[in-house]
């Protein structure tokens, strides 16, 4: 029905589509500006609790902006710099949205603040407020007015917030830059693969529609929740993945009926029906899956879901409606005058169906050696060193790193309500003696702070570098353990990370059954079987470890630092992971259904379990190959990049694709399949009503026959009406195939490959009758 519509509105969907397009960049334009700065906070914790007590009874927090002041002659200590230090101190208090400031000058001269050889000082800051406030509205004006050289010293900006400030604005550009190569990239690569320009710039389309069409739905979603600026990154990479992925689908598929010599009008409405099925099949799958990220209650992770489905959405629509409305428009122009063969991978699928264990097992064993790494990933925040080595932030920690034992700003802040210093003091003393704990001051409020009698006692607990980055979480857990005869809270940045990642982590087990759930369900109503959507569970998350691998192996570990110009902090951060997974995810998935739609249409018509595996591969593997090397080279554009984590994503993801779509679509799901047999397509017999009724719901037939002159042949109504394997649909025995010539054991895969014959009149009506009837 849908395919119908195509045909008789080709013009006006085109037209529709276009308009279209223009409003969404009109719109998405104006989402940008909308999404939000986010911190890794887990609300509710008990660390977010001592960020609310310390804001509203002592009107302090963690500090979020750091200034360094040098002395340009002899040390701080000199008069002429403390006095400089000291007012800088009050002037960075008395500046507009910041909350409270204290610094080497007015804490009492503690060396915790002040560098080895004593020719630096800190000057820390709290600005309260969420991170669009502090990163866009303050911020941008403070840094640099305070930013100076004066007679006695010398001052440079950083802090948490102007760290991630630079960040972001050095990730966008260096993502504008990229996208500048990657699109007309990705149009010559097209070209390559189709050899016309008019097929290539419609696939392209397809990848503009999904992102921009994705960024005009989350300007509405806006409206009722909070989107992270990373939904947007999402959007940009995935929908061009998409893009590229459905347009080369449903262009191979167009051509392939052309071939077999149907009308354009004809073969657009058979590929909609062919493609535009496992498009949306395809699409549900990701969506569905995403969208079980809603589960985490933290307004950065569900951004994903949000942009995941809103990208799928997209991408479906100009694959199935937008991209075949086009091709009724531009017919035979898409083809090429010679179209490739494709029994390279004919071939190999033959090669690894007869010695399944052999080369499966050492492809395995190349994905297994591969994703090794990743048993050892540890999740932390980034730093400043995500950044280049220009960046004014980086050179500043750069010497904090070199010149001070401590990073007072991520001390850890302890909170007693009810209680007063005597009181106490005998914990504090406690926790002075753990393991690379430096200092325990009390923290008193600020100037301006609500008097409170119920305020308490805050403490803060200044830690070495040494034993924060060692183990963080064990620190966090150590000084919690500490017994206390009253109640206590720890916060600070250390807990803030370790409360969210242990939030993450205990949502990991569910997070992982659902999608595993809601894959199974999906590709179970497309084909019918239990086996085949386990399978393609496993052989993704064997996909997703390679990615998560390469991770840990170059960026954690720090291999390819000197190569790649970045330097390893020795964890990774939690949000390139998961915006990672969520594009890795989705192309993963893609390739898969394509190539799985083609083996259950071939096993349907012959119902033969092996002969049907390489024929389906053969004609879908050239272009998943097609898909990942396009996406590869665009994705590998990324690694270019200043900022890390932008490299993380353009290696990891250039590194998993071409995994995905040669060992592990390439030969383990040969090998998979071939070991499994006709067990590939079994399912339990009250599933497999299910599996009918449900078909039965969303397969209409489309009567091409009518437009060709044929008469719907009735005895093909009923989905599964052929019980005998060996008939055909009219109940006649089928040729049983050719024999075994190779002595392997694997029945025809030996055979010529039936694209390899040119069609007949009567083969092309017998199909369209089969096609029909299901």
């Amino acid at each position: 029905m849908l395919g119908r519509f195509v045909v008789r509105r080709s013009r006006w969907i085109v037209a529709v589509g276009a308009a279209l397009l223009v409003l969404a960049a009109v719109i998405g334009a104006g989402t940008l500006n909308v999404l939000s700065l986010n911190r890794f906070e887990a609300p509710g914790s008990e660390s977010m609790r001592v960020r609310e007590v310390l804001a509203q009874d002592f009107g302090t927090g963690s500090p979020n902006v750091a200034l360094l002041v040098t002395a340009r002659q002899g040390t701080v200590d000199s008069p002429e710099a403390a006095d400089a230090g000291k007012r800088l101190t009050a002037e960075l208090a008395a500046y507009p949205g910041v909350g409270d400031a204290w610094s080497y000058w007015t804490r009492g001269t503690p060396e915790t603040l002040r560098s080895s050889d004593a020719r630096q000082a800190v000057v820390l800051a709290w600005l309260p407020g969420d991170a669009d406030h502090v990163r866009r509205e303050i911020l941008p004006e403070l840094a640099p007015r305070f930013e100076r050289t004066q007679a006695a010293v010398t001052v440079e900006v950083g802090g948490a917030d102007e760290v991630f400030r630079q960040v972001m604005e050095q990730a966008r550009q260096d993502f504008l830059r990229a996208e500048l190569v990657i699109l007309p990239l990705v149009l010559l690569l097209l070209w390559l693969v189709y050899r016309r320009f008019s097929a290539a710039l419609v696939t392209l389309g397809v990848g503009l529609f999904a992102v921009l069409g994705s960024l005009a739905l989350l300007r509405g979603v806006v409206a009722f929740t909070e989107i992270s600026t990373f939904a947007s990154n999402l959007s940009l990479v995935m929908g061009i993945g998409l893009g590229v992925d459905y347009g080369l689908l449903v262009i191979f598929r167009f051509r392939e009926e052309l071939r077999r010599g149907l009308d354009v009008p004809v073969a657009v409405r058979r590929t909609v029906r062919g493609a535009g099925r496992t498009v949306l099949f395809s699409g549900i799958t990701v969506a569905a899956a995403l969208s079980v990220l809603l589960v985490f209650p933290f307004p950065f992770l569900s951004s994903f879901a949000y942009a995941g489905v809103a990208v799928v959405i997209a991408a479906v629509v100009g694959a199935t409606v937008l991209l075949p409305a086009a091709l009724m428009l531009l017919g035979h122009r898409v083809q090429r005058h010679a179209e490739p063969r494709d029994g390279l991978w004919y071939g190999l699928a033959n090669q690894v169906m007869r010695r399944p264990l052999l080369l499966g097992g050492a492809a395995l064993g190349i994905v297994l050696v591969l994703g090794a790494p990743f048993l050892g990933i540890r999740f932390g925040l980034s730093d400043d060193r995500v950044l280049p080595n220009s960046a004014p932030a980086r050179q500043m920690y750069d010497q904090i790193r070199a010149g001070f034992p401590v990073e007072e700003a991520d001390a850890l802040q302890v909170v007693a309500p009810g209680t007063d210093r005597r009181t106490v003091a005998p914990y504090a003393a406690r926790l002075s003696q753990i393991d690379g704990v430096v200092r325990v001051d009390t923290i008193n409020p600020a100037k301006g702070a609500a008097n409170s009698a119920a305020r308490g006692t805050a403490l803060s607990v200044v830690v070495s570098s040494e034993r924060r980055e060692a183990d963080t979480s064990g620190l966090v857990r150590e000084v919690r353990g500490v017994p206390a005869p009253f109640e206590v809270l720890v916060g600070g940045s250390p807990a803030e990370l370790t409360d969210y990642r242990d939030r993450v982590t205990a949502r990991l087990p569910l997070v992982a059954g659902l999608i595993i759930l809601v894959t199974f369900v999906v590709l179970f109503l497309m084909t019918g079987s239990v086996v085949a959507p386990l399978k393609a569970a496993l052989l993704n998350m064997l996909s997703l470890s390679v990615m998560f691998g390469a991770l840990v192996f170059v960026f954690q570990e720090g291999h390819l630092s000197g190569l790649l110009g970045f330097t390893p902090t020795g964890s990774i951060e939690p949000s390139v992971p998961i915006l990672m997974f969520c594009i890795a995810y989705g192309l993963s998935m893609d390739y898969e259904v394509f190539l799985l739609s083609r083996i259950k249409e071939e096993y349907d018509r012959t119902g033969d379990a092996l002969r049907s595996i390489p024929i389906g591969i053969a004609r879908s593997a050239p272009l998943v190959t097609a898909a990942a090397l396009i996406l590869a080279v665009s994705f590998a554009t990324y690694a270019s990049g200043r900022v890390v984590l932008l490299q993380q994503l353009g290696i990891g993801m250039a590194l998993t694709v071409l995994v995905d779509a040669t060992l592990i679509r390439g030969v383990l799901l040969p090998a998979f399949m071939r070991l499994a047999g006709p067990v590939n397509w079994w399912a339990p017999r009250p599933l497999r009503r299910l599996h009918n009724l449900a078909r039965s719901g969303y397969a209409s037939p489309m009567n091409d026959h009518e437009d060709l002159g044929h008469e719907p042949d009735e005895t093909h109504d009923k989905e599964f009406a052929p019980v005998n394997r060996g008939a055909d649909a009219r109940g006649r025995q089928k040729d049983p195939g050719p024999r075994d010539v190779s002595g392997t054991g694997v029945p025809g895969v030996d055979t010529p490959h039936p694209d390899t014959l040119p069609p007949t009149e009567e083969g092309v009506q017998e199909a369209e009758r089969h096609d029909d009837s299901r």
